[in-house]
């Protein structure tokens, strides 16, 4: 078998090269969660819909991206909308909603979060964006969305459904979405929207997948998919493209679900 731990700078530059061309494509969307902020033209839109599908996006993917459709249909298929303008009756009809452990209560929870957002900043991208630049990092901008996410009524229950950085989380859901909507190319899969926040700063969507692909590829020694593990992997990425250090997200993500590099 390949050591490819003992490749050279170049030789594991050309790999995740490749590997990115190969899963950063259109088709990548379809079985993808972010099929479903791709299903409206909206930004507001794209914004509440990609936070949620984010949210529940661990195991099967076909699974989540069936999951999170249903989420669109207990919120009219206007995510904006339904979120800004929810009263009683509409969260008591969130409440049958159930994805594994995410259940109607925590759904509810989230979108009054999500409703009490987009009341004070306008939109859940300004809340990123305005606390990027007051903080000047990824990682302190993802300890104050959570603050605010979780500064109104709810159950502690939903707290488990929104990743804590300050408790060494690696944040994979997060990082994802925040690839989604911070990332631009001209590959149509990213939105590119939220141009405040420089891809440069942006952190790997760190995994099972992905953490084994990087390992094998000697990218990451450390043990735990933790902060720290997304740290060192991120720092590597960062010197092979500085610029877009997370566009490697498809490369590694995809070869490990598809066995195309192995440890």
């Amino acid at each position: 078998m390949e050591r490819y731990s003992d490749l050279s700078r170049e030789q594991l530059f050309d790999l995740l090269e490749g590997l990115h061309d190969r899963y950063n494509r259109v088709e990548f969307i379809e079985p993808d969660p972010i099929s479903i902020p791709h299903r409206f033209s909206n930004t507001l839109d794209r914004e509440i819909a990609g936070l949620l599908a984010a949210t529940i996006a661990w195991g099967n993917r076909r699974a989540i991206v069936r999951s999170a459709n249903r989420m669109m249909e207990y919120m009219d298929n206007a995510p904006y909308d339904f979120t800004l303008n929810a009263e009683q009756s509409d969260f008591d009809s969130l409440r049958s909603y159930v994805h594994r452990t995410f259940n109607g209560e925590d759904f509810v929870d989230f979108v009054r979060a999500l409703q009490g957002i987009c009341r004070k900043y306008g939109s859940l991208g300004e809340l990123f964006q305005s606390s990027y630049e007051q903080l000047g990092s990824v990682a302190a901008m993802l300890s104050k969305v959570r603050q605010e996410f979780f500064a109104f009524d709810h159950n502690t229950h939903s707290e488990k459904h929104f990743s804590s950085i300050d408790k060494g989380a690696a944040c994979k859901r997060l990082n994802m979405y925040l690839r989604w909507f911070v990332r631009r190319d001209n590959r149509g899969v990213d939105f590119g929207e939220w141009r405040r926040i420089p891809m440069s700063a942006l952190y790997l969507p760190l995994d099972v997948h992905s953490g084994n692909v990087g390992r094998a590829l000697g990218l990451l020694t450390r043990k735990q998919n933790d902060w720290k593990a997304v740290e060192q992997i991120t720092s590597t990425l960062r010197e092979l493209s500085a610029d877009d250090p997370v566009k490697y997200d498809f490369a590694l993500f995809g070869a490990g679900i598809d066995g195309a590099v192995k440890g």
